[in-house]
């Protein structure tokens, strides 16, 4: 018998003795009942260093003094995968690019201006609170969408327009929201931003690049429909629905994200005569696109770290 074998057997000996207990007098059962407490920890300690003992034992250690063989086979290297959220950005801006969009990539630090003064938030709006919004000690902020970038890419990009050309940028990014996490709601997740401003810029242009975005995405055809929101830096503003794709059985609606027209004070607020040109703006989860592509039921999986679910792609 080993020494592992003989201590638990010790252990389960002394297990027995707690039965005793209930047969002493009140006066004796304190220190009884601690006299056996202290043997079961000896006991359990010497368990512990027996097994941890007997698992270096088994650990072949390694000769730095043995000599190089350079002829020997090569060990199977379990090589690694992209990470799914990875694959489908990559995606994303493949099928912007395609369209004539430029891509900005977003930031994950940003301060009060870009992400609500130059977006037209009030004063008084209720996401400027630190119960939605995260923030830093020193005042910056992790952006709770990818529009931070709205007002640097209307100024990078303006001078297109007095070219008598447009602005059409893509922005995809990480971002944070103060909430907490559920099957559908992650505080980490993916957004793109999308900005498009010109002369005549309306919102059946819009409709038209999120179709064929989708349909794209997606590679079937897919209907598309919209129902009133808000949102400060949009008027008019919508929410976008699309038919669930083919994988999901093809029946129902899913909302996707929120879009509209650039409200006159974002365009001002970028030194862009809102009197002459007009834009349009969108933005939607990443992690949600890849969810149902995939048909994942919790977003979750994708923040985890979990092996065996990144092994599946």
């Amino acid at each position: 018998m080993s020494e592992i074998e003989k201590l638990r057997e010790k252990l389960k000996g002394l297990n027995s003795e707690y039965a005793k207990i209930k047969t002493l007098p009140p006066e004796q059962r304190g220190e009884f009942g601690r006299d056996l407490n202290a043997q079961k920890q000896q006991i359990l300690s010497a368990i512990a260093a027996a097994e941890a003992a007997e698992k270096n034992e088994k650990i072949t250690p390694i000769d730095v003094s043995a000599p190089c063989a350079p002829n020997q086979p090569i060990p199977t290297i379990k090589r690694g995968s992209k990470h799914p959220l990875m694959t489908e950005l990559e995606r994303v801006i493949s099928i912007y690019s395609e369209m004539g969009f430029d891509i900005m990539e977003s930031r994950q630090l940003d301060d009060e201006f870009h992400m609500f003064d130059s977006l037209n938030f009030p004063k008084e709006h209720p996401a400027r609170d630190g119960y939605d919004t995260f923030r830093t000690s020193e005042g910056f902020i992790p952006p709770a969408h990818t529009s931070t970038m709205q007002h640097r890419a209307l100024k990078k990009y303006q001078h297109r327009l007095a070219d008598g050309g447009k602005i059409a940028v893509a922005i995809p990014g990480r971002v944070f929201r103060n909430e907490d996490a559920d099957a559908t709601h992650e505080h980490t997740f993916y957004q793109c931003e999308g900005v498009f401003v010109s002369k005549d810029a309306n919102m059946g242009q819009l409709f038209g690049i999120l179709k064929h975005f989708f349909e794209s995405y997606y590679g079937q055809k897919l209907n598309l429909k919209t129902q009133p929101g808000y949102f400060p830096f949009t008027e008019p503003s919508a929410e976008f629905l699309i038919e669930k794709p083919a994988s999901l059985g093809g029946k129902g609606w899913l909302e996707m994200g929120g879009c509209g027209m650039i409200h006159p004070n974002v365009l001002k607020a970028a030194g862009i005569n809102p009197e002459t040109y007009s834009g349009f703006a969108w933005g939607g989860g990443i992690d949600r696109l890849a969810m149902l592509k995939y048909g994942l039921g919790d977003v979750r999986y994708f923040e985890s770290g979990k092996l065996d679910f990144l092994e599946e792609f």
